[in-house]
């Protein structure tokens, strides 16, 4: 059963998840997160009547001054624009409906939940007469969803200010049962990077025709065996990372049979894993090699008529280990194979990965052990994007968590359907944001 204090912090968010703040490409009008950011100084008026306010065209930059200014500033970011609620929902996807123990609603996970408790923690320490040792930013942004614009122009103004952060804390991982399949014990899943991001569009040329006399391997044609080729992902190298191998090993005490042989011995059952993995789930997969996605394709605009041009769009998530310019290159030449053309749409950023045995990375660990001591934290790289991939420029230890524990249901309602949180897991947020701004 929920305590007061979840309730009241349930309330909260349900309060924030009613101001709708979907972002778009299409529409760049920022009433609607102007209007949110007088939603979040009435709900957090000691943040910010204390810290120093900064708007990026509705992407808020805080800045609460803390008593050594020679020592490392540390950042906290979750955004709070959201994705389109289209499908039938249990409850309305902005109605922030509180029932069956879960608030309800667009942003509960990604990441007005988030952002809410990040924010409670700094309003009840500040009312506790707390002051900071390092100084201590906040960024949430209103354009994560379509590109993070904004992030991109706070770490660009952050760098040309000399400031230099000891580290990032934003949206990532949460704590989850079985992450990867196999694994059977529940675990807080902290990012220590992310995989890079790359649009590209694949262009099939013909002179066209009538579909009454078709020829050989006209554009849709060569198109869908390149598809059919990339699929396969063989142009992409497979390789396991130490960080893969930590994550590995660190389930290994949860896992029976082969599975537990070989991740208990990472090094010498490389060879297996690297076969196995993909076997086991996608993201099993993705975490070994770069992926490319098909989202979006056009062909011709009647159905009797063979297209001068077809193309497909395919998003690309690179990985470390093969980077940007060689995955690129590989499926530039695959599809060279079948005369198709390949434009980059948005070349995306590349960013760095946190030593998972550095300080920042065994500090969020101590964190976890302090609030949430029966669940073990686990490195791994995110394939999402998150906007602190714009904040490598200014920090080298960019961590990815979000102190939530949620179910299978709760994951896949990420840009899905029916997203929710549980009350109950609210409370425990608030501490562990207290604990990083209390003891970092």
């Amino acid at each position: 059963m929920s305590d007061n204090r979840s309730m009241k912090y349930a309330e909260i968010l349900s309060k924030l998840i009613k101001v709708e703040t979907i972002s778009s490409r299409e529409n760049n009008d920022i009433n609607k997160f102007l209007a949110f950011h007088e939603v979040l100084r009435e709900t957090y008026p000691k943040l910010f009547a204390t810290a120093e306010v900064e708007s990026f065209d509705g992407n808020l930059l805080l800045k609460w001054k803390g008593k050594d200014s020679s020592l490392k500033p540390v950042l906290l970011m979750n955004h709070h624009d959201v994705v389109e609620a289209s499908g039938e929902w249990t409850h309305p996807a902005f109605s922030g409906a509180i029932a069956d123990g879960k608030v309800w609603g667009r942003g509960t996970l990604d990441t007005k939940g988030g952002l809410a408790m990040m924010f409670q923690a700094a309003e009840e320490l500040i009312g506790e007469g707390f002051t900071p040792e390092r100084d201590t930013y906040f960024v949430t942004a209103c354009t994560e969803e379509i590109g993070g614009e904004g992030g991109d122009a706070i770490s660009l103004a952050l760098q040309e200010r000399g400031i230099e952060f000891y580290m990032v804390l934003d949206e990532g991982g949460m704590i989850l049962y079985d992450p990867i399949g196999g694994a059977d014990g529940t675990f807080a899943m902290i990012g220590v990077g992310e995989k890079g991001y790359v649009d590209l569009k694949f262009i099939a040329k013909s002179n066209g025709g009538h579909a009454s006399a078709p020829g050989k391997n006209t554009p849709l044609v060569r198109l869908g065996k390149f598809m059919a080729e990339a699929e396969k992902a063989e142009c992409f190298d497979v390789y396991m990372s130490d960080t893969v191998k930590e994550m590995l090993s660190r389930f290994s005490p949860t896992m029976k049979g082969v599975m537990k042989t070989a991740c208990s011995n990472v090094n010498a059952f490389k060879p297996v894993l690297k076969k196995v993995m993909p076997m086991i789930s996608p993201a099993g997969a993705a975490l070994l090699r770069t992926t490319l996605a098909f989202t979006m394709s056009k062909g011709s605009d009647g159905t009797n008529v063979i297209p001068q041009e077809a193309w497909v769009v395919g998003n690309m998530r690179f990985s470390h280990h093969q980077g940007k310019k060689a995955s690129v290159d590989a499926i530039t030449a695959l599809a060279k194979k079948y005369d198709i053309e390949t434009v980059v749409t948005d070349d995306g950023i590349e960013s760095g990965i946190t030593d998972f045995k550095g300080e920042a990375f065994t500090f969020i660990e101590k964190a976890v052990n302090n609030v949430f001591p029966e669940y073990k934290p686990v490195p791994y790289i995110m394939n999402a994007a998150t906007d602190s991939r714009y904040f490598c420029r200014v920090c080298d230890n960019c961590i990815r968590f979000v102190p939530f524990k949620i179910d299978k249901q709760q994951l896949d309602s990420v840009h899905g359907i029916d997203e929710n949180v549980d009350v109950d897991t609210l409370a425990p947020a608030v501490d562990f944001y207290k604990y990083v701004i209390k003891e970092v």
